[in-house]
């Protein structure tokens, strides 16, 4: 569709019709008068679900965060359950983060879920989003719903759906719900609430939850090994300050130190640029904490609590972040030693990635005689695992985005017990003469040397969503035939859904849902994805690239060698 100024004018004038608050309509004549650039940017398009579900940023028109966009989604979301479950009445459950509005626009979500006469549990206050998705089975409730932005700058907000499995939505009833969403007026969102409907929860759920938490992450049962660590944890001014103090109390941690400037929730993040554990400078404050009080190992989250960031200390005794992969390999691997130690392996298990993250996965799982699954990026597919395949016992899985989920009875990433494991680890790998670094070397040796870095090229707006656009057409129409002096022997478009092997000209059928995700193979197993993010305007360039290792003393050695080959492919890709 062309957008036009008649477009983005036609859609203005719908929201200064009655059926828009006297608010609101103020703020479009606002726009109108001072701030056309503004007013194409709220009017342009509607936002859409991704992988996260709907996020965008906070404020008046049909490509923003307001009471309109989410009442009308919950609306359509509203006649899809009745029309699903006709002889029972459906519940949904309703969380919500630090930012700002969020606890208004939940209260908006539970009333317009009430005036269509549905049952609401609504959290009382702020909650990491893995209890949401917990509390949707614990309370055999039909669908949940977090109001979240995750990492997202401070002017956003977000709406997550997850269904009766407590994982998010995927298809069909993605798409059935989207369809139900688009036949909709905002004339038709009922936001007269039953308050007879609408029942406020807490701690009965935190305490469930927080002892599942320990039950599923548990593994060292030595106190004194536990009392040897010490632990610096930040909640970077999100949710998990509601959670992950007690769950580490519980669990037998006791020397926890938390940075205190970064307690409180804030919609604001007032002490980092990015509330994002990705970044390197949102633990900065941690790790100058634990520099003071000799700490093993740091910890922060993300703003609703479903990512995390860790940095242990490395062979020189050095604070060294890992990266979500590094996390992710070592979480996996800690969880099925455990696993064969206690139960045996019965050839039933799985473990679970996505195509953008570290191909060691796959050989972790092959060692341990496990089954490997691969998806598409978003935790909505991993969760979907379990509930395709029941008669497998999920023992755990993550991506590179520093998000990971142990066992299932959580269904999305859960920093809440990822940070009970990742002290776990550190715990047991000290009582044994180790370390946690240590082991990841060790891995390295045995699984291979594998390295990774992610490029994101952020495009704002109108333009840049064209420009992103275009990046992909470019890659499609016009791909590499070389990437760092090496030849490309496969490319998989998982748009087309066809594989091709540039070696035998051969062509395979990608068995996955479509998406705009390009993958490039290089023929010394080097392997680079380009897609844009679909809760984000950035286009992102994952690059993998492996050796082997054979003897620790070559770390640093093959280290220069991978970062020299990263380097040399993002020359290629114009990405330096």
């Amino acid at each position: 569709m062309q957008i036009t100024d008649s477009l983005i004018h036609t859609r203005a004038e719908e929201w200064l019709t009655p059926v828009f608050d006297d608010e609101t309509r103020e703020e479009i004549r606002v726009l109108q008068q001072s701030n056309s650039n503004e007013l194409r940017e709220s009017f342009y398009k509607d936002l859409e679900f991704g992988t996260g579900g709907m996020r965008g940023i906070m404020g008046v028109g049909t490509n923003r965060i307001n009471k309109y966009t989410l009442g009308k989604s919950t609306q359509g979301l509203s006649n899809y359950l009745l029309r699903q479950f006709p002889d029972e009445q459906p519940k949904a459950v309703i969380a919500y983060d630090c930012r700002h509005n969020s606890n208004t626009l939940a209260q908006l979500v539970a009333d317009v879920f009430s005036a269509n006469g549905i049952k609401v549990f609504l959290f009382s206050d702020l909650r990491p989003t893995p209890e949401l998705s917990f509390a949707v089975r614990e309370l055999e409730c039909h669908c949940g719903i977090v109001l979240t932005a995750s990492h997202n700058p401070p002017e956003y907000n977000g709406y997550k759906v997850y269904w009766q499995d407590g994982g998010q939505l995927v298809p069909p009833q993605d798409g059935e719900i989207i369809k139900e969403i688009n036949s909709l007026t905002y004339a038709d969102i009922k936001f007269d609430a039953d308050e007879n409907l609408i029942q406020k929860i807490d701690k009965e759920i935190d305490t469930l939850f927080i002892e599942k938490s320990v039950e599923n992450a548990s593994f060292v049962t030595d106190q004194k090994a536990k009392d040897a660590i010490s632990i610096v944890f930040t909640s970077l001014h999100g949710t998990s300050i509601t959670a992950v103090p007690d769950t580490l109390q519980k669990a037998g941690y006791k020397n926890v130190h938390i940075v205190k400037e970064q307690e409180k929730p804030d919609g604001n993040f007032p002490t980092v640029k990015s509330p994002n554990p990705e970044e390197p400078a949102a633990l900065a404050m941690a790790i100058e904490l634990a520099n003071k009080v000799n700490a093993d190992i740091v910890i922060g989250t993300d703003p609703d609590c479903d990512r995390l960031g860790i940095a242990i200390r490395n062979n020189e005794g050095e604070l060294q972040l890992l990266n979500g992969n590094q996390t992710m390999v070592l979480m996996t691997w800690f969880l099925l030693k455990n696993h064969k130690e206690r139960n045996g392996i019965k050839g039933n298990e799985f473990i679970a990635s996505t195509i953008v993250s570290t191909p060691m996965m796959k050989n972790l799982a092959n060692s341990y005689k496990v089954e490997y699954k691969e998806v598409l990026t978003g935790f909505k597919w991993i969760a979907k695992l379990i509930k395709d395949f029941p008669e497998l016992e999920f023992i755990g899985g993550g991506e590179e985005s520093f998000g990971f989920m142990v066992g299932d009875f959580v269904r999305d990433k859960d920093a809440v017990t990822s940070t009970l494991l990742a002290c776990e680890m550190v715990s047991y790998t000290k009582s044994k003469g180790s370390s946690l670094y240590k082991e990841l070397l060790e891995l390295y040796m045995k699984y291979g040397f594998y390295k990774e870095n992610l490029v994101s090229l952020v495009k704002k707006g109108i333009e840049g969503a064209e420009e992103i656009k275009q990046i992909m057409i470019d890659l499609r129409n016009d791909p590499p035939t070389y990437l760092n002096e090496e030849k490309i022997v496969l490319i998989e478009d998982y748009q087309t859904g066809i594989s091709k092997n540039l070696q035998d000209h051969t062509e395979k059928t990608i068995n996955s849902p479509k998406s705009n995700v390009l993958i490039f193979y290089t023929e010394s197993g080097s392997k680079i994805a380009a897609r844009p993010s679909g809760t984000e305007p950035k286009i992102k360039f994952y690059i993998s690239v492996q050796e082997s290792l054979s003897s620790i003393k070559d770390y640093k050695k093959i280290q220069d060698q991978l970062d020299e080959k990263i380097k040399s492919i993002q020359d290629d890709l114009h990405l330096n």
